[in-house]
């Protein structure tokens, strides 16, 4: 098992420990210990509010069980709207899960320039366009990418992508407002940098 560390000293808030939560976040730090080896820390920010903990427990369980798009497209998406949004945690988590999802380390080498890039099917270079475009600001996605996806892509399908690559915005969003850094998921293995953005 890994070792459990909340320690972040860049951290704005408290990471609360089981023995300072309540029921429902220690049920959530004992699940997290279970599946990852360790508490993680957003999850002890969220024990702060416990009805906000739930409610986002529901979504991540709903969007984890939601399989009608292949895992390895989703998890692309995620990595590239963790890069966008420059969420250390996000990217160290993810690279460290990547291999369950199908995405080897020669992958995330390649994702920096994934549009030059062979390693990525022309459906996997749409998506990744689409969560570039939704995790910039402003948000903007034009026809002709919306279309590239829609004519590969159910209905269905579209609001699962579409959904995960939000998710992915608001994690990094929520993890970046308080300061969290990575956790050390992916020590030893490649962890996927953020985009660096040329300041206009």
């Amino acid at each position: 098992m890994l070792p459990d560390r909340q320690e972040n000293a860049d951290a704005r808030i408290r990471l609360l420990a089981a023995s300072e939560a309540g029921l429902l976040a220690r049920l959530a730090f004992r699940e997290s210990r279970r599946r990852f080896g360790r508490v993680m820390n957003p999850a002890r920010v969220l024990a702060h509010h416990p009805k906000i903990l739930v409610g986002v427990g529901a979504l991540e369980l709903a969007s984890e069980r939601a399989r009608l798009v292949p895992a390895r497209l989703k998890h692309l998406a995620e990595l590239r709207a963790g890069m966008i949004a420059g969420c250390e945690w996000c990217l160290d988590f993810g690279s460290a899960v990547s291999a369950g999802a199908g995405i080897t380390e020669e992958d995330l080498h390649a994702l920096a320039a994934y549009e030059k890039s062979e390693r990525f099917s022309a459906l996997e270079k749409a998506v990744l366009d689409y969560a570039t475009a939704m995790s910039r600001s402003p948000v903007e996605i034009s026809d002709e990418l919306f279309d590239r996806l829609a004519n590969q892509l159910s209905e269905a399908q579209l609001v699962e992508l579409t959904n995960i690559i939000a998710l992915e915005n608001y994690r990094a969003r929520f993890n970046w407002a308080f300061g969290l850094a990575g956790q050390g998921f992916s020590e030893g293995s490649y962890c996927v940098a953020p985009e660096v953005r040329e300041s206009t």
